[in-house]
C-alpha cells in the first residue's frame, strides 16, 4: 500500500468508493468537486489516496485554512479531516491508521494544535460522526486518541397538511398586539438585517442571508420579526444550500424570547413551505436546547453525531 497526493486521475474511483463505503451520504461528481475540489481551501497536499497497486483502497481529506473565514479568521492552530474512508475488503490492515498519522504529521508541520473530524465551515460534510451508521469510526477515533466531545443531531419533519395550532396562533395574534410583525423579507431591511446577524448570532448567519440575497431567493426564504418601532428582532430562513426543504437558522434577540417568537416564527415558516408544496423539512444539525425546541414542534431526530477533536 502506498499514499499519494490526489490526482484527479482517480477522481471517479473515490467518488466510486465514496458511495460505497459510506453508504449514508452517497455523493455526485458534481458535489464531491464542489464542496472538496472547489473549496477556496482545498489543498493537494493535504488530500490522500491510498493505493493498493493502482486499486483505490482508502481517501482522506483534510483542511488548513489558507484564506480567513469571516470573524474566525485564519483560525492558523486548527486543522480538520473533513472525511475518511477505506475499501471494506482492506480494512483492519493499517491503512487508515496510516492515512491519519500521514495526515496529523503535514498538519503539525504547518502549526496545527488541535484537529477537528468533519465540522469545517462552510464546506463540511459532515458535522461529527454519526454514532450509530458509522459505529467502526467511532471505535478507530477512539483508539487512535481522538476525544468525543458534544453530540449535535440531524432533524427531520413531514409537513403534509401542516396547519398552524390555534395554540400557536393564539400567540401570534398576542405577540402583534405587543407590537410585533411577522413579515417576508423585503430588500428595504437588506442592511439592517445583514448587520442584525452579525452582531447578534455571527458572521456565518450574515453570509447565508447575504447569499439569499445575491441569488434573489431572499423574499421567498427569508422570514423577519419586527418590534414596534419597525426594527428586525428575529429571522429564520431555509434553502442555505439550495434545497428548499433545508430549513435554518433561526434567531430571536435575547430580549424578546419570553414572547415565543422563535416558536411563532418557526410554525410560519413551516406553513409557508407547505403552502409552496414543499412537504419535507430537515436540517443538518442543532445542539441540546436546539433538540428539544424543535421536538415540541413535531420535528424527529434522525442522525446524531459526536464531535471529536485530538490534540497533536
Amino acid at each position: 500500500m502506498r499514499i499519494i497526493n490526489y490526482s484527479q486521475k482517480y477522481e471517479k474511483e473515490v467518488v466510486e468508493l465514496w458511495n460505497k463505503t459510506l453508504t449514508m451520504d452517497p455523493i455526485t461528481i458534481h458535489k464531491f468537486r464542489k464542496q472538496a475540489l472547489f473549496d477556496d481551501n482545498f489543498d493537494s497536499e493535504l488530500c490522500f489516496i491510498a493505493l493498493e497497486e493502482e486499486l483505490v483502497v482508502g481517501f482522506l481529506l483534510a483542511t488548513k485554512r489558507k484564506f480567513p473565514y469571516l470573524e474566525r479568521g485564519l483560525e492558523p492552530t486548527r486543522g480538520w479531516i473533513n472525511v475518511l474512508f477505506v475499501h471494506k475488503d482492506y480494512r483492519r490492515k493499517g491503512i487508515a491508521a496510516a492515512l491519519v498519522e500521514h495526515t496529523e504529521v503535514i498538519l503539525k508541520s504547518l502549526g496545527v494544535e488541535t484537529v477537528t473530524l468533519g465540522a469545517y465551515s462552510p464546506n463540511y460534510f459532515f458535522p461529527g460522526i454519526d454514532k450509530e451508521n458509522y459505529k467502526e469510526a467511532i471505535q478507530f477515533f477512539d483508539k487512535v486518541g481522538y476525544i468525543p466531545g458534544k453530540e449535535s443531531y440531524s432533524m427531520c419533519k413531514d409537513l403534509h397538511g401542516y396547519q398552524i395550532s390555534e395554540e400557536s396562533l393564539d400567540k401570534q395574534a398576542k405577540a402583534q398586539e405587543a407590537g410585533f410583525t411577522f413579515q417576508n423579507f423585503d430588500y428595504k431591511y437588506s442592511i439592517e438585517l445583514l448587520e442584525f446577524l452579525k452582531n447578534e448570532f455571527g458572521g456565518g448567519w450574515k453570509r447565508n442571508a447575504l447569499m439569499a440575497m445575491q441569488n434573489n431567493t431572499a423574499e421567498d426564504c427569508i422570514l423577519l420579526v419586527l418590534n414596534s418601532e419597525q426594527k428586525i428582532v428575529g429571522f429564520c430562513m431555509r434553502m442555505i444550500d439550495g434545497n428548499p426543504m433545508r430549513f435554518g437558522p433561526i434567531g430571536v434577540k435575547n430580549e424578546v424570547r419570553n414572547f415565543g417568537i422563535g416558536g411563532i416564527l418557526f410554525d410560519i415558516m413551516q406553513f409557508e413551505m407547505e403552502k409552496r408544496g414543499i412537504y419535507h423539512l430537515y436540517f443538518v444539525s442543532t445542539d441540546a436546547p436546539g433538540r428539544r425546541f424543535y421536538e415540541r414542534h413535531g420535528v424527529q431526530v434522525f442522525r446524531t453525531y459526536v464531535d471529536y477533536q485530538k490534540l497533536i
